[in-house]
């Protein structure tokens, strides 16, 4: 089965939806959230922030036209495109949680009653389907200098709290676990510290980011990631992002440790021996600090539990940017599919489309295993897993959405119902507010 689109059906979420361009990004739509669109029970659910800077989430039935918002107690803090809200589902008793508005210093959390996701019709749907907004996870208080949160849930149905602590060059990953109950800390499993050397210079601290967490059909965890250096001397000029090399990592054992694709344990979480830059054996794709590689842009895993990622960057036959980060990758980046095969060998491919953009890619894989990367300003190509995804095609340009860059795609939507799904806010200029919308394409049954 080849990949194909249907497509787009559109549905707006809101018609004046907070707009402010930040690192390049917007609020509302940076591709890393984990899950800005999220899909469970029958129902779609969305989070943003309104022109008023207040929280909301919305939900419909799938294929409805009709969305259903309920605003949140807490209003935006800051013009920080980081500042994001995500969604995760906890099984075990049903609730929906969210984590909103932190850049490298406090969160805020908030879940809903037990059972509304189990039943949805049963259940109101509105503020008080809501607790209070906490700066906690129920007592639990973390890291104040918390970014990048992402929920996943485990086989057995517990929720996952993916974060960085720490700041930009100088941060860990670290996990907390839900088991309907309450909330642990699991603690941090990589590290910042040891001496990393380029051509050019030497750097003594880093952080990890990742490109998800992604659980196989098997139990099996998958984190694809590149590091980024403190130390802006591992560069050939100033100006660039010190971002280098994918690495790769899985844990058997619900992220309590961490083998490299050889097998070989390099990390424990909460322990003192951590992933870090200098174990060898963790880098499956090598580049260095100079070709403008970007950070937390996409993974996923087939049917066969093997991890693919989309990596973007310029080619290495350019040479070192000029003109800086942003304007570099705008005039000259790619995408690239990276994915482990069968024989266990790491393949990479230059997907023939511009990105025009600085902007991240999103990945997903079909029932049928066909990939699909959605570009910035929604723009879709894909690749057939028959042909060892290596006929990278565009399927679909992105006309008529006046989609800003970057999108959000619901990475759960496709098991339920084969459709491809992502939210898209309309450019606009300044910080005049612009609408919000949700596109949906059929894919192979």
């Amino acid at each position: 089965m080849r990949p194909s689109l249907t497509g787009p059906a559109r549905t707006r979420l809101d018609a004046r939806a907070l707009y402010f361009v930040s690192y390049d990004g917007l609020v509302n739509t940076n591709s890393f959230q984990k899950h800005g669109l999220l899909t469970y029970g029958g129902h779609q659910y969305a989070v943003w922030y309104t022109a008023s800077r207040e929280a909301v989430v919305a939900r419909r039935g799938l294929g409805a036209t009709t969305w259903s918002p309920v605003p949140l107690p807490h209003r935006l803090k800051a013009d920080d495109s980081h500042n994001v809200i995500c969604m995760g589902v906890s099984p075990v008793d049903g609730r929906l949680h969210l984590n909103l508005d932190s850049h490298s210093d406090g969160f805020h959390y908030v879940k809903s009653v037990a059972g509304l996701l189990d039943d949805p019709s049963g259940t109101a749907w509105g503020p008080s389907a809501f607790g209070a907004v906490r700066t906690t996870l129920d007592g639990l208080p973390l890291t104040d200098r918390f970014t990048y949160p992402q929920f996943l849930t485990t086989p057995e149905g517990l929720l996952q709290l993916s974060y960085r602590a720490g700041v930009s060059g100088n941060g860990r990953n670290a996990l907390a676990e839900y088991d309907g109950s309450r909330w642990t800390a699991l603690g941090e499993w990589s590290g910042a510290t040891g001496t990393y050397t380029s051509a050019h210079g030497t750097s003594t601290a880093r952080s990890m980011y990742l490109h998800g967490l992604d659980y196989d059909r098997r139990g099996r965890l998958h984190a694809l990631f590149t590091w980024r250096e403190r130390d802006a001397a591992v560069l050939a000029a100033d100006g660039g992002l010190t971002n280098h090399d994918t690495g790769y990592v899985t844990s058997d054992d619900r992220g309590r440790t961490w083998r490299d694709d050889a097998g070989t344990l390099v990390g424990t979480t909460g322990g003192p021996d951590r992933v870090r830059v200098t174990d060898a054996g963790l880098v499956v794709d090598p580049l260095g600090p100079n070709h403008c590689l970007m950070n937390q842009e996409s993974q996923c895993v087939d049917s066969a539990g093997r991890p693919h990622a989309v990596v973007s960057h310029l080619p290495v036959r350019l040479g070192p940017p000029a003109g800086g980060y942003a304007a570099a990758r705008t005039a000259h980046a790619r995408a690239h599919h990276l994915r482990k095969t069968a024989s266990g060998s790491w393949l990479k491919t230059e997907i023939p489309v511009p990105l025009r953009s600085s902007q991240r890619t999103r990945l997903i894989l079909d029932r049928h295993d066909n990939a699909y990367a959605v570009l910035p300003h929604g723009r879709i190509a894909a690749a057939s897993a028959a042909s060892g995804h290596t006929d990278w095609a565009l399927l679909f340009d992105g006309a008529g959405l006046n989609a800003f860059g970057e999108v959000v795609v619901d990475e759960t939507r496709i098991a339920a119902d084969h459709v491809l799904s992502f939210m898209y806010q309309e450019k606009s200029a300044g910080t005049t507010p612009s609408p919000l919308y949700v596109a949906d394409f059929a894919l192979p049954a």
